[in-house]
């Protein structure tokens, strides 16, 4: 598998620099699963099966994208939405999607430097606010998404290599590694196979960890927010 974020993570930056120009364990138990007697393939099948059963998953990590570096910290909800907060280069930006609307609130620097001066002071300590499955933030919508992204991290992917088992944050896990793309899926030996880390080394490598899964998640929308749909009208 590729050590990427769906398109929309990847994309989200610039598409707000348009918009203003105008670990948790497995969850499981402490039995083995049975996972290490399977094939590279069936591994990854019931990894995403896992993932695609839970409620919700704590979702951190770092990667390099295009020569910047992209840190994510996402808490998502199956069926629901999520929140956290995305960093491209220093500049960041927290996210709530809940009930068909996404809201982002944007750190000085990153008002700034997308909006200039005037947009920082009339936007900072505000969060704008979009429908998440169409228009300008439609792209958020996918992002928080749980079954959607783990998909998409799970599905790219070449040739199948089982690895050794290890453990990573106490956690006994089994290697996959795509042997064409060089990344590497860690999976629980233990309770469900759930993902817990996809790494990749090299300029173009980072890491992604997934934990904490089917923990309870509050999501709830900011009190105020600013409508995009009035700011684009005054551009």
């Amino acid at each position: 598998m590729r050590l990427r974020l769906p398109a929309p993570a990847v994309a989200t930056l610039a598409l707000v620099a348009v918009l203003l120009g105008g670990c948790g364990g497995s969850g499981g138990s402490s039995t083995d699963n049975g996972i290490a007697a399977k094939t590279p393939t069936q591994i990854l099948s019931a990894a995403t099966a896992a993932a695609d059963s839970a409620s919700s998953v704590h979702v951190t990590g770092s990667i390099v994208s295009g020569g910047s570096p992209i840190t994510l910290d996402l808490e998502l909800v199956a069926g629901k939405g999520g929140r956290g907060q995305i960093s491209e280069n220093g500049l960041s930006f927290n996210l709530i999607q809940v009930d068909g609307t996404a809201y982002i609130s944007g750190s000085p620097a990153f008002y700034s430097h997308f909006g200039g001066p005037a947009a920082a002071q009339l936007l900072e300590g505000k969060w704008l606010k979009a429908p998440a499955s169409s228009g300008s933030f439609s792209t958020l919508g996918s992002l928080t998404d749980l079954n959607q992204l783990l998909n998409t991290a799970l599905s790219d992917h070449g040739a199948l290599a089982k690895g050794p088992t290890s453990t990573i944050a106490g956690q006994p896990v089994l290697s996959v590694t795509d042997a064409s793309h060089g990344g590497t899926l860690y999976v629980a030996t233990t309770g469900k196979p759930y993902p817990i880390e996809i790494s990749k080394s090299g300029k173009t490598g980072g890491k992604i960890s997934f934990g904490a899964w089917n923990a309870p998640v509050t999501l709830q929308a900011p009190k105020s927010s600013i409508d995009l749909s009035e700011l684009e009208s005054r551009g």
